[in-house]
């Protein structure tokens, strides 16, 4: 008898094939990575895992008091020049391990109190994650799936995901094409972000729903303020407010640190000030955005380091 499409095995027939000529993104590099090959992520059909731990630095429905159980994937699908945590999404680094492996490291953080799962850059390897959450599921994982992504996605995968994703946690990084294009070598990247979000909001609706200040179902878009990008940020908003929702949750992040690529660049070589943050956050405000997360601007040093076994040691943002 043919498994139903909602079924955990056809599911994984669907985005197994999505790998034969590869189209998990928008990027469609159309390579077979079942046979090894490689195209802009650089993996073939394999899991490569930077860090697992309690995160206690997301917004507070997601870390609550016992951290989120996040488990870092390394590589991206995106290109970003400035990238927060290029140390392992711009090099293939980390531990290669076995879809079996990463069920149990789900259930060692289930184990240790973590109030979900969180995927971070899940979309490169996105159907061993899966296979691996459907093995935890069935030796008993009972908490919520993060879905951690840049935004950059292909919506066919997103519903793909309808009924196994609890929480999607996307980022919305650009509104302008030509920023896209300029720091993440994507210009189509808006279109993207648009139509990946509303699959989204389909499933788990425009607003984030809490059991215990705990987020069990639904959704919140972050953006990065970058410095000197006051039009890009102000785009994003309009094109959420326009396309979108104003009730979407929105957590916007003062938190952008200069890393080694780009420490001499005219722009994203400082860190954001007070006054362009604010900026943004009082745009939104005034666009009649109704739930926002929002971050101190100061001097703290914010973004991890992968060299280290805990890379975080920061709070993470705040409810405005």
């Amino acid at each position: 008898m043919a498994e139903s499409p909602e079924s955990p095995g056809a599911r994984l027939a669907l985005l197994n094939a999505a790998m034969k000529r590869c189209v998990l993104c928008p990027r469609k590099c159309r390579v077979d990575r079942t046979a090894g090959e490689r195209g802009f992520c650089g993996l073939a059909n394999e899991i490569l895992v930077s860090h697992s731990l309690p995160h206690h630095g997301e917004e507070p429905p997601i870390s609550g008091d016992r951290g989120a159980g996040t488990v870092f994937f390394s590589s991206c699908n995106l290109g970003c020049c400035y990238c927060q945590n290029y140390q392992i999404s711009h090099v293939l680094r980390g531990k290669r391990i076995r879809t079996g492996d990463l069920s149990r490291t789900m259930l060692d953080l289930r184990k240790g109190g973590c109030h979900n799962i969180e995927a971070v850059t899940p979309t490169p390897q996105l159907p061993r994650i899966i296979e691996a959450v459907f093995e935890a599921r069935e030796a008993g994982l009972d908490i919520p799936l993060v879905y951690n992504c840049g935004g950059y996605e292909n919506p066919d995968m997103i519903r793909l995901l309808e009924g196994v994703v609890d929480v999607y946690l996307p980022d919305f990084k650009y509104g302008r094409e030509e920023d896209a294009l300029e720091l993440s070598r994507v210009g189509d990247y808006p279109r993207w972000a648009l139509e990946s979000l509303k699959e989204m909001m389909r499933q788990a609706g425009d607003s984030l729903v809490t059991e215990g200040g705990i987020a069990v179902k639904g959704i919140i878009v972050r953006h990065l303020v970058l410095p000197g990008k006051r039009e890009n940020s102000l785009e994003v908003l309009r094109l959420i407010r326009k396309h979108l929702s104003i009730h979407l949750p929105l957590s916007l992040m003062s938190q952008y640190t200069p890393t080694p690529p780009v420490k001499d660049h005219p722009l994203l070589g400082r860190r954001v000030t007070r006054g362009e943050y604010e900026e943004i956050v009082n745009k939104a405000l005034d666009m009649g955005f109704e739930e926002i997360y929002t971050q101190e601007v100061d001097e703290r040093t914010l973004s991890p380091d992968f060299d280290r076994d805990r890379p975080f040691q920061w709070a993470g943002p705040g409810k405005g």
